[in-house]
């Protein structure tokens, strides 16, 4: 999950200052870790740990409450609801990555990607955008090829992936709902040719940068084999301990290289 991470600080500059081009700084001071990266690990460490997931939402929201949220959630997290309220964003999709590691079949882990969403995200949207990312990231997990991705998301979710980036890219506007950021999240890496080309392209699309880098960075890291550690330690080092020890917890449950 930490291409979930690394795409994720990479593209929350960019998410207010949105670029149409992919050659860009990849950090800078005003680099930081946003809601897709808390609410990642927090999915990462109800997994491990176990019990309501609702309680991690919440909980990691207390902790990290500036992590720029959407509204209804954060008042949904504040008030410690435990009711969805049919959200179709794609809030469900970034913070999804985990659970395809910690299932061994495609139906196990579209499943957990289920649960995942349903607890807030529970509009059929909102769900298929989860299972979306992770059954591509599982598919990748598993050796599977882009064709056998373009596949699943065709067979499974839908979606369509018929488009290229430079047909996207310019008209594309910022969308946070996952029918109009998770395909082209998804394109973005099938058209990439490493980890951080894959969030290069996302963050070119000008749109909800930090969620689409974060998808794409999150299909991208086990595709690839691994995220380099020179485009893994600048994001690491600005996140804190308790990030830290949970993600890495995480990798040594699941033996994520």
């Amino acid at each position: 999950m930490i291409g979930a991470i690394v795409g994720d600080v990479i593209g929350s500059y960019y998410e207010h200052f949105p670029t149409k081009y992919a050659d860009f700084e990849l950090y800078s001071e005003n680099s930081f870790f946003t809601d897709d990266t808390v609410l990642t690990v927090a999915v990462a460490d109800w997994i491990l740990h176990g019990g309501d997931l609702h309680n991690y939402f919440h909980d990691y929201v207390d902790r990290y409450p500036g992590a720029g949220y959407g509204g209804t959630f954060l008042n949904w997290a504040r008030c410690r609801d435990t009711e969805p309220y049919g959200s179709w964003g794609n809030g469900s999709a970034m913070r999804v990555s985990p659970v395809a590691y910690a299932r061994d079949t495609l139906p196990e882990v579209l499943s957990l990607a289920e649960q995942t969403a349903a607890v807030s995200h529970n509009h059929p949207e909102g769900i298929l955008g989860a299972a979306a990312v992770a059954g591509c990231v599982f598919v990748a997990r598993t050796g599977g090829s882009k064709d056998d991705i373009r596949r699943f998301v065709d067979a499974e979710i839908g979606y369509d992936l018929s488009r290229n980036l430079d047909s996207i890219r310019p008209f594309y506007t910022f969308d946070v709902s996952c029918a109009g950021s998770v395909p082209e999240a998804t394109t973005a890496f099938l058209e990439s040719t490493s980890v951080e080309h894959a969030i290069r392209l996302a963050v070119s699309l000008g749109g909800d940068s930090d969620t689409m880098a974060c998808i794409a960075g999150a299909i991208a890291e086990p595709f690839y084999g691994r995220v380099p550690e020179d485009l893994w330690t600048p994001a690491r080092d600005r996140l804190d301990p308790h990030l830290i020890e949970t993600v890495d917890a995480f990798r040594r449950r699941f033996e994520i290289a």
